[in-house]
């Protein structure tokens, strides 16, 4: 006798409801078959998977190790789901694009709009992700496109650079500095300062700089994001240093962008899965990016 995927699911309903009647009713059948299935996993990996006491189960410590493995196959269904419903999309002539919500804030909706004016019944569906499930989305095949900060492809993917620029400060208008054309280390002493969360990359390289130039800043506030970096230094609690992207999105909202006296280096890359039929608006939309990241790049301070 071999494990059944009818014995698997029985058993996961159980798990997950922590009853048997319970168990029987999402599953739609009697609560005899769901002990009798639960019985013959049992015999069959030869394993006490529940104490009964007074009627009820009780899951042993091997239940609970083999629900882990259970889970794992469950998630692997999901995506296999999830890959069928966006090739669905696809078939309907919708591209997906994944990227960074910096990068969908900043960068996406001006390449959307010129995309928008070449294509008028363009589809897009563009979906936010943060760093690693960017990646693993884009390596899964489950994107047409995608945009990433990273500087090495994900595996099954390609990786071709499209913008390169420099991290710039971001200071609340009215601020002693906005008079400076470019800011040094030396300026933010003893300055408030909000920085990225702390296992942000940008956040260590920021930090490196002012520890090389021994500078000391009063660091209160943290944010996960640039969006919320600029956000707090136009409400004037303190300075800030983010992508260029953001900070010329939200310039004039109480915000001024300034250059720095050092190079922290920005990237911006355009990721095409390697396995997924190639879209038909994907070459239009790597065109409007290219255009918008060249307009974003003139508009440098």
């Amino acid at each position: 006798m071999k494990i059944t995927h009818r014995q698997i699911e029985v058993f996961r309903t159980v798990m997950q409801t922590g009853h048997v009647t319970r168990a029987a009713e999402r599953l739609r059948t009697s609560q005899p078959t769901v002990s009798r299935e639960l019985a013959r996993l049992e015999q069959v990996t030869g394993l006490r998977l529940f104490d009964r006491v007074r009627g009820r189960l009780h899951p042993t410590a091997r239940a609970h190790a083999l629900m882990e493995e259970v889970e794992l196959s469950y998630v692997g269904l999901e995506r296999i789901a999830a890959t069928a419903g966006s090739l669905r999309s696809w078939a309907q002539g919708r591209l997906q694009v994944a990227c960074l919500p910096a990068l969908a804030h900043a960068l996406l909706p001006a390449a959307l709009r010129l995309l928008a004016h070449q294509v008028p019944d363009a589809a897009v569906g563009l979906t936010p992700l943060d760093s690693p499930q960017l990646e693993s989305a884009l390596s899964d095949q489950r994107h047409d496109l995608g945009l990433s900060e990273r500087q090495e492809p994900p595996p099954a993917c390609s990786l071709h650079p499209l913008l390169v620029a420099d991290e710039v400060a971001v200071l609340p208008e009215g601020s002693p500095l906005a008079g400076h054309r470019v800011l040094s280390a030396q300026d933010f002493e003893g300055q408030p300062f909000v920085s990225l969360a702390a296992g942000d990359p940008y956040r260590h390289q920021v930090d490196e700089w002012f520890a090389r130039a021994g500078v000391s800043r009063r660091l209160n506030l943290e944010a996960a994001s640039a969006v919320s970096v600029c956000a707090l230094v136009a409400q004037g609690l303190g300075l800030g240093i983010v992508n260029p992207l953001t900070a010329l999105a939200m310039r004039g909202q109480g915000l001024l962008v300034k250059p720095l006296s050092v190079s922290i280096e920005f990237r911006v890359s355009v990721i095409r899965p390697a396995w997924r039929a190639v879209h038909p608006l994907r070459a239009p939309l790597e065109d409007a990016l290219k255009a918008t990241a060249e307009a974003l790049l003139r508009d440098l301070p």
